[in-house]
């Protein structure tokens, strides 16, 4: 509790009393208490002093009788002693050396409390004891002197003081002592009662003085507080009270005028504040009518993106598709340099768009990132592998350098991920005029759950000055923004790269210098996959084997060398020419392996010998080649060496390659060899308004199936489609008239083909517009500029696609299945088999976790099964073991969770049923597939 408030429970008036009370009761307590005692002790010893005067020379005078055994002597001499100080002393006895009675001034009946109880050597002076109301004193009697012609009887104790003989015992009254005391006692109270009385009647006088006034005061400051200006205090006050009084009743003055001022003020301040109000909601009407606006604009500014995506990819589209048809046909080289040079143009102008619509959707906030797992090592090989070229073409050193402890198996959005290190990997490559560019990738931070991974891409090129480094993450600009820069591109990559970094919930930075190069780097989590990504390979079966290895240029020498080591091979290092020539020449074993670099070699026939005699001492000579002379390759490198890997090469691709070498292709399950596929024997319709756009499907499509119907228009496909079946209907969106999607509804209602897939062919590359076809009838999506590649998957796709038709997509979903498994059938095969085979079991431990409630094996349980369904497709199974886990986290009893238990082995049995269905039918497709590519 605060002493302050228990303080204000209290008056001053109480607080005067106590204060002036208190001090004068405590001081007149102490001094009485001190003086009586000091009485006391005086009293005592001043009747002890009395005593000792009696005892002593009673003590010497009683030696002669004692000496001649004279007791009638020494018996008046003790009477007359007592008789002399009657009122003093009770009785007077006197004790031989044998501590027996000797004489007593009168009979005494307990004359034994007179009676010294110890040894009596131990008395040497006078020694007192206090008895009840009585003191006795004792004092030893020494032989001063002999008489003459006698002898002491019996004496045979020797002290310093002479022969003791005996002592004498007195019994002292204390009662009148005792009575002075009590009066002492009694006198002091007295004068402390006296004082407190006066201390009384000075406190009710300062009382009545003091506190009287200062509690007028407080009523008067109450008033004042109430409001009640006009109050003031009365009479005339002692000292500084009166200027307190004064002090009051001017503050009471002050307050009153300034409360009129403050009024006046205040109804100033009042009309002001109703003229803002009414000023403020003018402008919320206007704020509300600009957000109408701006909303209103956004819309605009969105279908206006959606329009000129559609409007720029349709005649891309016709561009690129035709350019590539083109290129099939006989051209001369300089024709097929212009073909080339055309698609390359129009696929840049394609990126351009792709870097506007990506900024767009950045900016309002509907980039939609997803979550799959993917081989990390395999997606960044495949996007370096694609800006290699650039690399090469200008002669830089591209090396990606993976430290070990990454791990491979990750979840996230690859295709983020690659546009991140594309953008960052292809700034590099265009600001490197020579030098190196290197992707470092390292492991930050690893949990159960989630890995953070740190990569850095260092260049050596022009470097970027400090006064325009602020300026490079910001929209539209660069660092070189003159009429004469050396350098193209919007200005997008960087912005894009950074807030898609931001987004996956990473950072990134840059440090630079000029004419040095620079190190932009990002971190980014990402979760940690459960199931291996892509083939395994018996990296031990490269233990111990002999390596000659030769790279002049470091950075891809320690790369190289350090997968190597890690491998546990036996490597024999070269940077320079001579020392391999040296080596192979000198050296008679053979080795398992040489790598050779291409670099270095003055010219093609130094090189073809350099091949020819590292031929001679390996069974697989692999050459790594990065340079752009691709007759070089053909003439002199490839007829000379067993494996030719371009660089950068991924630690996968050349582990494979030292593996499974070409001389053992003999071992291996025999290959098809590539030959023309032939046209699928399927009818399609295509639907598209644009000419150019319809002519150039109906041609992809001749060159894939048997019969192609091509209609320009929404009315003309629902037409088609009520008069023939059709295997796959590639429908436009954006059509005048009947659109794709009207189109797409009149063929579900009321056609020939209502479960036939319709693939939506659109340019709109917005995820909105996405999500709208797709949720409008449609079964898949192809963008425009047509791919040819992407259009033959998505036939493959459905043609392949089981028809699965006996449980609901939710309890199995095999597309969403084929997802998971970044789109690899034999990967999401094997997922769902190994659901399916561990089912079993994971029901048993469910039934007898759930039977004897225990929360621990039923959290391990579903948390296993949990990871399992993330990855089969089985998305009303991962939602019930989701909801689960969650409970058991937050300590729920397993009873109470018992109809989501329920529901969830309910599931697992349709899960089982339905997986045996996809796996019978698919397995038997794959046996057809098989026996036909063997006839």
């Amino acid at each position: 509790m605060n002493p302050v408030n228990n303080m204000t429970k209290y008056s001053l008036r109480s607080w005067v009393l106590v204060l002036a009370l208190a001090p004068t009761i405590l001081v007149g307590i102490l001094l009485g208490s001190y003086f009586t005692i000091n009485r006391f002790y005086e009293l005592e010893d001043t009747l002890i002093e009395q005593g000792s005067n009696i005892i002593e020379p009673l003590a010497i005078a009683s030696e002669v009788g004692l000496v001649g055994n004279d007791r009638e002597a020494t018996k008046r001499l003790l009477a007359a002693a007592q008789l002399n100080k009657s009122t003093l002393v009770k009785s007077i006895a006197i004790f031989d050396i044998h501590n027996q009675l000797f004489v007593t001034s009168h009979y005494h009946k307990d004359f034994e409390i007179m009676r010294y109880k110890e040894a009596l050597t131990n008395l040497q002076k006078t020694e007192i004891e206090h008895v009840g109301d009585s003191l006795i004193l004792r004092t030893p009697i020494f032989a001063t002197a002999t008489p003459t012609g006698s002898e002491p009887a019996n004496v045979d104790i020797q002290t310093d003081n002479g022969e003791l003989l005996g002592y004498i015992s007195v019994i002292i009254n204390k009662e009148r002592a005792l009575l002075e005391q009590h009066r002492a006692a009694v006198a002091a109270f007295i004068i402390v009662l006296i004082g407190v009385q006066l201390n009384l009647l000075f406190t009710f006088r300062l009382v009545k003085n003091v506190t009287q006034p200062i509690t007028e005061m407080v009523r008067v400051v109450a008033k004042i507080r109430e409001g009640k200006l006009d109050a003031r205090l009365q009479g005339n006050l002692i000292g500084e009270l009166d200027l307190l009084k004064r002090g009051i009743n001017a503050m009471a003055g002050s307050l009153s005028e300034y409360h009129d001022e403050m009024q006046q003020n205040i109804d100033q301040a009042t009309s002001d504040l109703r003229e803002t109000l009414e000023q403020i909601e003018i402008q919320n009407v206007e704020l509300d009518l600009a957000k109408k606006r701006a909303l209103e604009a956004s819309r605009i500014k969105s279908e206006f993106l959606a329009n000129m995506s559609h409007e720029l990819r349709t005649p891309l589209n016709g561009v690129i598709g035709f350019a590539r048809q083109l290129v099939k046909t006989p051209l001369h080289s300089s024709q097929v340099d212009y073909i080339n040079t055309i698609e390359r143009s129009a696929t840049n102008l394609l990126a351009i768009i792709n870097d506007i619509l990506d900024f767009s959707k950045l900016e309002a906030g509907k980039m939609v990132l997803e979550s799959m797992p993917f081989g990390l090592r395999e997606t960044l090989g495949e996007t370096i592998t694609l800006i290699s070229g650039s690399a090469q073409a200008k002669g830089l050193e591209l090396v990606v350098d993976i430290a070990p402890n990454v791990p491979d198996n990750v979840n996230g959005d690859s295709m983020r991920v690659c546009q991140i290190i594309n953008n960052l990997v292809g700034n590099a490559i265009k600001f490197t005029d020579s030098g190196s560019v290197l992707v470092k990738l390292e492991l930050q931070a690893q949990t159960d759950e989630q890995v953070v991974l740190r990569c850095d891409v260092i260049d050596t090129g022009i470097g970027i000055d400090e006064s325009q480094q602020d300026f490079l993450f910001q929209a539209f600009g660069q660092a070189d923004s003159s009429i004469s820069r050396r350098f193209g591109g919007t200005g997008l990559g960087l912005v894009i790269t950074k807030r898609l970094v931001n987004q996956m919930g990473g950072q990134i930075g840059f440090t630079s210098s000029v004419d040095k190069g620079s190190n932009f780097w990002f971190t980014l989590p990402l979760g940690l996959g459960q199931f291996q990504i892509g083939d395994s390979l018996p990296l031990e079966k490269l233990q111990n084997k002999t390596v000659l290895f030769y790279e002049p240029r470091v950075l891809t020498h320690s790369v190289i060398s350090r997968q190597l080591k890690q491998w546990d091979t036996k490597v024999t290092h070269h940077q320079h020419i001579p020392s391999l020539q040296t080596t192979l020449s000198t050296t008679e074993h053979q080795f398992d392996y040489v790598l050779l670099s291409c670099h270095g070699f003055n010219n093609p026939n130094h090189l073809v010998s350099t091949l020819i005699q590292a031929k001679a001492k390996t069974d697989c000579l692999i050459v790594l080649f990065d340079c752009q002379e691709q007759d070089m390759l053909s003439q002199f490198i490839r007829p000379n060496a067993d494996v030719v890997l371009s660089l950068p090469v991924s630690e996968h691709q050349l582990a494979r390659n030292m593996l499974y070498p070409p001389m053992e292709y003999d071992l291996l399950p025999p290959v098809s060899i590539a030959v023309p596929a032939a046209r699928q024997s399927l009818t399609v319709l295509a639907v598209d308004d644009n000419f150019a756009n319809l002519k150039l499907i109906d041609t992809l499509l001749n060159e894939l199936v048997t019969t192609v119907i091509a209609v320009n228009s929404g009315e003309e496909a629902v037409k088609q489609a009520k008069t023939r079946t059709f295997d796959l209907i590639f429908m436009d969106i954006q059509m005048p008239g009947t659109d794709g999607i009207s189109a797409t509804k009149q063929i579900r209602q009321g056609s020939m083909n209502r479960n036939t897939p319709i693939i939506a062919v659109t340019a709109h590359a917005i995820a909105e517009e996405r999500e709208l076809i797709l949720g409008s009838g449609m079964d898949g999506y192809l963008p425009k500029p047509i791919d040819e590649a992407a259009l033959k998957a998505e036939i493959n796709r459905w043609i392949t696609r089981p028809k699965f038709t006996h449980f609901d997509l939710h309890t199995l979903n095999w597309d969403l299945c084929l997802t998971q498994a970044n789109h690899k059938s034999g990967l999401a095969l094997d997922m769902l088999r190994m659901l399916l085979d561990s089912l079993p079991q994971t029901v048993s431990a469910i039934e007898a976790a759930l039977s004897q409630n225990d929360q621990v094996t039923m959290l391990s349980t579903i948390h296993k099964l949990h990871g399992a369904s993330c990855y089969c497709g089985v998305p009303t199974t991962q939602r019930l073991c989701q909801e689960i886990e969650s409970a058991l986290k937050r300590e729920a009893r397993v009873e109470d969770l018992e109809p989501e238990i329920l529901e969830l082995l309910d599931e697992l049995t349709k899960v089982e049923s339905a997986a045996k269905q996809v796996l019978s039918q698919l397995s038997a497709e794959i046996t057809d597939d098989q026996k036909n590519g063997l006839l």
